[in-house]
Parts: structure tokens; C-alpha cells; sequence
């Protein structure tokens, strides 16, 4: 039987530190079979749903299921009672996820991370125990509504969705964009303006409901596989027993946004190592002038380069991941580990492209799905500026967004 060393080092080679380490030997073999499944089930058809484009459900939930990635028992022994797997199984999960492709691990941030720290953190026990084994066990699929039209980062001044209520139900009136999933999601968490007191609010919008109805974006260049969707929302009636009663202020969304900023700065290390081991293996397999290309000069300094970054990346999620395990939620944090880990991730695509010279444009070297996915990835859960711009505002106290 193979030790838990010997299980890191043939996943993760790129993991020059060993960050990888503080992992326990039951999150080690979920993580090596949820390696195998994804070779299993869905190497064989992501360039295909890609192009279509589309999303993969049956090989994906065979994935998750079958690797039990957010309910494995293995992943609670000594914590027993918590409603999450480690954080840092999670930053290894979504290392997984996008080392393999970033619209599998976006897919998952929205279901696994968005909707459902939304419920754990803004719901009450009734809620939580009502939503969340169902979204653990991928029996419901989750997502989560809070970018607008006309109000991306300046969202928490800018919402305009409204809820207004009538009696025992709120009546909802809006519109949403950029919303992964949500033309098929079984739980949508809608956040929405109280019409009564101009707080921001959150409510959970069941598949079905009347009035609510999701588009898919098309023409998109990134992320091709997620179903980006723009949600319209005329008269939805939610019980007020679907409110989830935590939320009651943008201060309660930030503190879930700080959260889940940590796992697209996971995503960006995924994309960040996905592509650099791309383009290390065709730099070994691809001969010129009677040699690999990797054994030139300017080849190896661009893939130490990348390899330098990988371990960059890994460092931030790693140490952000330890943070948020003891509790610890600050803002400054996550919003530099995704600004850093975005950057890095950036670079690392364009250098794995330039690697891969002209067939780094075809999606058979996957570095090109890791290119183009980056540009998104760079900007959603916060752009580069606006985390920058929280970054400079704690460092200097100093307040610089208008």
C-alpha cells in the first residue's frame, strides 16, 4: 500500500515544497481517486463539450460522486460533526479540478463553494440541514445570483434586485448576469435589495419557480463548458422560510465573498500548474532540429520559470487555507492570494502557449483551454484592480475606490 508521500509525489510533482504534506492519508486518496475518475470519465470528452460548447453533467457527477469529493468519510475523520471536508483538502480539490480543466473547478466553486458557504454561513440549523447534505452529495445542484447587468464591482452599492414583502412569501423583481449553472441549478441563492429597509437580503429560488427564467450567455471565448446565465426574475414568490435569516447586510456577502475569493485564488493555482505540466510533457515530446525542444536553453528557462510559479501559487493557497482553518476570515488575505495567484496564473498560461509554439493554439496540447480560460478566471470573484484596491486599502488605510 502506497504511504501518503508516495500518493503526493505521483500527484503533485510540481509541488517542489512539499506543501502538500499537511494533507491527511484519507484526503490523499480521495484526491488520487478523484485523479483517476477524472481520467476515467472526463479526459476523454472535455475538448469535445468544450468546443460545443457545453457542460459535461454525467461524466462530472460521476466524478463527484463516485470520489465522494464533498462527503467522503474519509474526509472527516477527527472532525466529525463539521459540515466541510479540511480547507486545505479543499485547496488541493480544486488544484484537482482545475489542473485538469478550470471550468470543472468553476462549475464546482459555484456549487461547492458559493452556494453552499452561503447557506452554512447565512442559514439557520433548519436551513443548513435541510440544503446542505442534499448539495454535499450532488443530489441538488447549487448556485449563486449576486452579479447584476449594471453592477459587477460595484455590486454592494449598485444592487438593484428587489424583494418586497407580502405577508409570510417576498416578492422578487430583477435581473442577474454571469450566473453559472443557473438554467439548471436545483437551489439558487438570490440576493436582493429589501425593499423596506435597503438591506441586502438573500433567498433561495427553487427550480421551477414561476417568474424566474435563466438564458444561457453564448459567444463566450472562456469557460465555454459553465453555463454563464442571464437570469430574469418578474414576481417570484419565495417563502419566508426559504430567507436565509443570517443575512441581513452586503457585511454578511462579504463575508462569504472572502471566503470563496480564497477558492478562485485555488482555481488560479490549478490553472497555474495544469498548464506549466502541459507544456513540460509536449516540451519532452516534441522533437526539432533532432531534439527535444526541451533540451534547449530558452525552452528550460521558460519552464523553470513556470515551475517557480507553481510553487508561488501553491505557497499562497496553502498558507491562506491554514488561516482560514483556525477561523480566521480576513479580507486582506483572500483578496491577496487571488490577486497574486491570478497574476501569477496569467504569465504561467502565456509562457505554457509560447512552449507550445503553434499547436499551443489547438486544444490537443490543453494548454489552450488553460489560456483562454485564464482571461476569466483573472476577473471574476473580484477583478485584479478591485482586490488590489483592498489590498492598497489595508495597507495603507487609506480608501481608494471612488
Amino acid at each position: 500500500m502506497a504511504t501518503k508521500e508516495e500518493i503526493l509525489r505521483e500527484l503533485y510533482p510540481e509541488d517542489l515544497f512539499h506543501y502538500a504534506d499537511g494533507l491527511t492519508l484519507g484526503e490523499a486518496k480521495v484526491l488520487q481517486e478523484t485523479r483517476r475518475l477524472i481520467e476515467k470519465h472526463l479526459r476523454p470528452v472535455i475538448n469535445e463539450y468544450w468546443e460545443k460548447p457545453d457542460f459535461p453533467f454525467e461524466e462530472f457527477y460521476a466524478v463527484a460522486k463516485g470520489a465522494q469529493i464533498m462527503n467522503n468519510p474519509k474526509l472527516f475523520e477527527g472532525r466529525e460533526g463539521s459540515w466541510k471536508p479540511s480547507e486545505l483538502y479543499i485547496a488541493f480539490l480544486y488544484l484537482e479540478l482545475a489542473r485538469f480543466d478550470a471550468s470543472m473547478a468553476t462549475f464546482y466553486t459555484v456549487h461547492g463553494g458559493l452556494c453552499y458557504n452561503t447557506i452554512l454561513l447565512g442559514g439557520d440549523e433548519r436551513q443548513q440541514k435541510e440544503f446542505l447534505p442534499k448539495l454535499a452529495a450532488f443530489d441538488w445542484q447549487g448556485c449563486f445570483a449576486l452579479t447584476e447587468p449594471l453592477s459587477g464591482s460595484d455590486i454592494a452599492g449598485g444592487l438593484a434586485t428587489t424583494a418586497e414583502r407580502v405577508g409570510d412569501k417576498w416578492i422578487l423583481n430583477g435581473e442577474k448576469r454571469w450566473i453559472g449553472g443557473s438554467d439548471t441549478a436545483d437551489v439558487v441563492p438570490v440576493f436582493a435589495r429589501d425593499v423596506a429597509d435597503g438591506k441586502v437580503k438573500c433567498f433561495i429560488v427553487r427550480k421551477g419557480a414561476p417568474g424566474y427564467h435563466a438564458e444561457p450567455i453564448p459567444h463566450k471565448i472562456a469557460l465555454r463548458c459553465v453555463r454563464n446565465g442571464h437570469i430574469t426574475m418578474k414576481n417570484v414568490e419565495v417563502p419566508d422560510s426559504d430567507r436565509l435569516v443570517n443575512i441581513n447586510g452586503f457585511g454578511d456577502v462579504a463575508r462569504i465573498l472572502t471566503f470563496t475569493r480564497a477558492d478562485v485564488a485555488h482555481i488560479a493555482m490549478g490553472v497555474t500548474c495544469g498548464s506549466y505540466v502541459s507544456a513540460l510533457k509536449y516540451a519532452k515530446d516534441r522533437e526539432q532540429f533532432k531534439r527535444p525542444i526541451a533540451k534547449f536553453q530558452i525552452v528550460q528557462e521558460k519552464l523553470a520559470r513556470m515551475q517557480a510559479n507553481a510553487v508561488a501559487v501553491i505557497a499562497y493557497s496553502t498558507r491562506i487555507a491554514e488561516m482560514q482553518e483556525k477561523g480566521n476570515e480576513l479580507m486582506l488575505n483572500s483578496a491577496l492570494a487571488k490577486m497574486h495567484n491570478s497574476l501569477v496564473m496569467r504569465e504561467t498560461v502565456a509562457l505554457a502557449r509560447e512552449t507550445c509554439g503553434g499547436n499551443g493554439i489547438t486544444l490537443e496540447t490543453d494548454v489552450a483551454r488553460f489560456f483562454a480560460d485564464a482571461e476569466s478566471i483573472y476577473t471574476y470573484e473580484g477583478s485584479h484592480e478591485v482586490n488590489a484596491l483592498i489590498v492598497g486599502r489595508e495597507i495603507t488605510g487609506l480608501g481608494a475606490f471612488v
